[in-house]
């Protein structure tokens, strides 16, 4: 099973980073991908993925307490909303368009109905 994570993580990652120059590719969520997948099948790279500023700024609290701060949350979706309407300007398919702006919407709505909204006195807690 491993071997299968390792495969499907590089083949995320391959894609992730084929999309940087090519916008009908959302690079960000198939690195991310990749990374999990990754991280699941190899304890070498699952190490190295914990040891990012990246994961220490917002997963590690995430993963101790299930829930960002509204900042947090904020930064974010500003990224993932920017890389997206850069792919939205750039692509003149209307059913691209449409996909992108749906998937947009499903992330805000995911954002703020599934992951707890901490207050700072919280988050403060879980910062190691």
């Amino acid at each position: 099973m491993k071997k299968i994570y390792v495969v499907l993580g590089l083949l995320s990652l391959g894609l992730g980073i084929i999309g940087i120059p090519l916008p009908i590719l959302p690079t960000t969520p198939l690195v991310l991908l990749g990374m999990i997948l990754l991280s699941k099948g190899s304890q070498k790279f699952h190490d190295k993925v914990v040891a990012t500023k990246f994961y220490k700024k917002y997963l590690k609290k995430y993963n101790k307490k299930r829930g960002l701060t509204i900042k947090e949350k904020g930064a974010i979706l500003l990224m993932s909303t920017t890389m997206c309407s850069i792919s939205f300007i750039m692509i003149d398919s209307i059913y691209a368009r449409v996909t992108i702006i749906v998937l947009v919407i499903i992330e805000y709505i995911y954002f703020f109905t599934r992951i707890k909204t901490l207050r700072k006195e919280e988050k403060d807690l879980y910062d190691i």
